[in-house]
């Protein structure tokens, strides 16, 4: 892990809220409008996670989702503000290029499944599925929000780097090891990188 990094990764806050609870240790990704036509690109190893309520709507996550979107409500914290205090590495990134697997994800995430349906054939049929751990610091840091963060884009740089020394996985080694099963198991068949 790197001792100290600015790279935050968008992501909707009802997802932040899911991955910083244990209950998801998936990422689902097509990309941002901004990504051009090569779409998403994984930046980075390991990055900060900056909730977002972007596009972020109710009616596009599964039931369990809904919970944590009001949860993520609860902890929102003062408009101009944005709170870090998730930090993500990658452990695997799989390309799912067969729409037959989507299915088998149903439970590992908290997105409807027409929404998983809608993001693999939006422009090309593919998702990315970065399957990661994650950590958390005590405290969330508050930074400002800037126009530099703003729009349909996966990748921000903070305006400052941050310290990973006071992270605390989120998972311990064993319960994070079967998470990985569990995906890898969902996504066999699917191309790995």
């Amino acid at each position: 892990m790197q001792a100290r990094i600015q790279y935050a990764f968008k992501e909707w806050a009802a997802v932040c809220q899911a991955l910083a609870s244990a209950q998801q240790s998936v990422i689902l990704r097509k990309g941002g409008i901004h990504e051009g036509r090569d779409g998403f690109r994984i930046d980075h190893a390991e990055f900060w996670l900056y909730p977002t309520e972007f596009h972020q709507e109710p009616s596009v996550l599964a039931e369990q989702g809904i919970t944590h979107l009001e949860q993520a409500r609860l902890q929102q914290p003062a408009m101009g503000s944005i709170a870090i205090q998730h930090y993500v590495t990658i452990d695997e990134v799989v390309e799912i290029r067969d729409e037959s697997l989507l299915p088998r994800l149903a439970g590992l995430h908290v997105w409807s499944a027409s929404t998983i349906q809608a993001r693999f054939h939006y422009r090309n049929p593919l998702l990315f599925a970065l399957l990661v751990r994650i950590y958390s610091l005590p405290q969330p840091v508050l930074l400002p929000e800037s126009a530099h963060f703003a729009g349909c884009r996966s990748w921000v740089d903070l305006e400052t780097e941050l310290a990973t020394d006071d992270l605390v996985p989120v998972l311990t080694a064993e319960e994070h090891s079967h998470h990985m099963a569990d995906l890898r198991r969902a996504l066999s068949g699917a191309v790995g990188s």
